[in-house]
């Protein structure tokens, strides 16, 4: 039986020039109305210690409307800022569970632009998406169907920095089971190499299973530092010049960001669909980046990115994503004899163990996280020989992430 998962379509569309006009004020509006509540918060709890929830705020929204000043939040729905100021209790219960920092305030220039609409403000009725306040329905590019007997439940629009309209559908789903197979593979994240698999795989990987990294931001370093040169000369303000060098900015970051998510997409459903069991480490990416020599390149490869679309592929089609803690000295262990050198640096990308066989760096750690992630799901700890890490931790997460089905479910019928 197939997992049921909320899933989000995402299609581009072409707002009329009224429509634009009226998502652009909305885009204000709810900046307006979520900083206007984080700084009614922050003024509560410094002044009298109190905490302010949802259900306050949402008075305060009310009385907002009533006065002069901010008697234009009527004229837009009132669902979007209703969920903005949801949006801000989730981020408080995030920061006094201390799973994120404290909110801060949204930008216009920064910040972006969208806007939630739950089922009560908009109607969707024979494939056509009207929303609250407005006559005539989104011109949507439907470049692929949605489900079959799916109704959206929540709609939110967006424009990117390069002016691009957006609108995701929140929709009930139950994606296509994949037949269960007995593959597995060990994936070494990496700068030069995107990845380096435990084995070769025609058609993804190069002889020794390394996946060339495309360096997306680099092919456009030129593009992008002109215009982002061409923008440093423009007068600040709201002239139509400085306007324009924005957009241009914003295109050639937005290049670089659908390219590289396109290839992350086809890597990772590659993996998902070749294999049962994928081992992966639990990299510290955040700390990583505060390398200034590696960040540039560290954030072009978009590991976080990598692992969030492993887990959640892994997770509908019924795979297991194994997560191995980053200490595990997965380059330093020979994989032929488990021998564990003293020192590794990293500019030694081949070594020589003692038992005669000579190693990739690379593909070595990817062998040696596929063995210690069969472990953590066979028996719960590693199966190599381990030197002791900070605070007599194992040296293995053990973390599993199981997929929403079983197995057998998996198996194809017939």
């Amino acid at each position: 039986m197939a997992t049921h998962v909320k899933r989000a379509f995402k299609y581009r569309f072409y707002p009329t020039d009224a429509q634009a006009a009226e998502l652009s004020r909305t885009f204000g509006c709810v900046r307006k109305v979520y900083n206007l509540a984080l700084q009614a918060r922050a003024e509560a709890w410094q002044q009298r210690q109190e905490r302010v929830n949802y259900n306050a705020t949402s008075a305060m929204l009310t009385a907002w409307k009533k006065t002069d000043e901010l008697a234009y939040l009527a004229e837009v729905s009132s669902v979007p800022l209703q969920q903005t100021l949801r949006h801000l209790q989730g981020a408080f219960t995030n920061f006094w569970a201390r799973r994120a920092g404290y909110p801060t305030f949204k930008s216009r220039k920064k910040s972006r632009m969208s806007a939630e609409y739950t089922s009560s403000a908009f109607r969707w009725r024979d494939g056509r998406l009207t929303l609250a306040k407005m006559t005539e329905p989104l011109a949507i590019a439907w470049s692929r169907p949605l489900p079959e007997d799916s109704t959206p439940t929540t709609v939110t629009v967006s424009q990117d920095p390069a002016g691009r309209w957006f609108v995701s559908m929140l929709c009930d789903d139950r994606p296509t089971p994949m037949p269960a197979t007995d593959a597995a593979v060990g994936v070494d994240a990496g700068v030069s190499s995107l990845l380096t698999l435990s084995r070769p795989v025609p058609g993804l990987t190069d002889e020794y299973g390394k996946i060339r990294n495309p360096r997306h931001e680099r092919k456009d370093r030129e593009r992008l530092a002109k215009a982002q040169r061409d923008l440093s000369r423009k007068a600040k303000g709201n002239g139509k010049n400085r306007a324009k060098a924005r957009l241009k900015v914003g295109r050639a970051h937005a290049r670089i960001a659908d390219r590289r998510r396109d290839f992350l997409h086809k890597v990772t459903t590659h993996l998902v669909r070749e294999n049962q069991t994928i081992v992966i480490e639990d990299l510290t990416v955040r700390n990583m980046l505060k390398n200034r020599t590696l960040a540039r390149a560290i954030a072009d490869a978009s590991w976080s990115e990598l692992r969030s679309m492993l887990k959640y592929k892994a997770e509908w089609y019924g795979r297991d994503l194994v997560v191995i803690d980053h200490w595990f000295p997965s380059s330093k262990l020979c994989s032929a004899c488990g021998t564990l050198q003293r020192r590794m640096p990293l500019n030694v990308r081949t070594w020589a163990c003692d038992c005669g066989t000579t190693h990739d760096r690379d593909v070595n750690a990817a062998k040696n996280i596929l063995a210690a992630g069969l472990a953590v799901a066979a028996c719960g700890d590693g199966v190599r020989p381990q030197r002791s890490t900070p605070g007599g931790r194992s040296s293995v997460k053990q973390e599993v992430v199981p997929p929403q089905r079983s197995r057998a479910a998996a198996q194809p019928r017939g």
